[in-house]
């Protein structure tokens, strides 16, 4: 039976801190392309700002501890994050599924992360775009993919 996914309206400090160490695990675990120095650049933005932008849903562990987590605006997927102690038991694919039902049609990826490329197209994603550079101007290509 799949855990229910939860959505977070408002964050705890505890929420907040745990979603930060899944995202730091899992850019850790899957952006081998990214030095420390990007990944502290990035990780008060995560904390401080990303968090907020999004409509937030986790899935929790049998102990309660968020073990993965997506955040939407609108029609497209911001972020999705899996523990990577917890990567390959369908956590990221229930909490796509969850965002698509909601109308999640569009989400960018990094070109240099190709397990999350992979994930997306078998999802049924497709690339309609590509951008040399992320949306802080780094250089780190992204694809633009949609579902059709």
């Amino acid at each position: 039976m799949t855990p229910a996914i939860e959505t977070l309206a408002t964050l705890s400090p505890t929420d907040r801190q745990r979603l930060v160490e899944v995202w730091e695990g899992a850019v850790r675990a899957t952006h081998h392309f990214l030095c420390e120095d990007d990944i502290q650049f990035f990780k008060p933005l995560v904390r401080d700002a990303y968090l907020d932008s999004v409509r937030l849903a986790c899935l929790r562990d049998a102990d309660g501890c968020i073990a993965g987590f997506v955040g939407t605006n609108g029609e497209k997927v911001e972020m999705l994050f899996v523990d990577p102690a917890q990567r390959g038991q369908g956590i990221g694919r229930a909490l796509m599924e969850h965002a698509m039902a909601l109308g999640a049609r569009s989400v960018d990826v990094n070109e240099q992360n190709p397990q999350a490329v992979g994930f997306y197209l078998r999802l049924g994603f497709v690339q309609y775009d590509r951008s040399e550079v992320d949306g802080s101007g780094k250089p780190f290509p992204i694809l633009h993919l949609h579902r059709p």
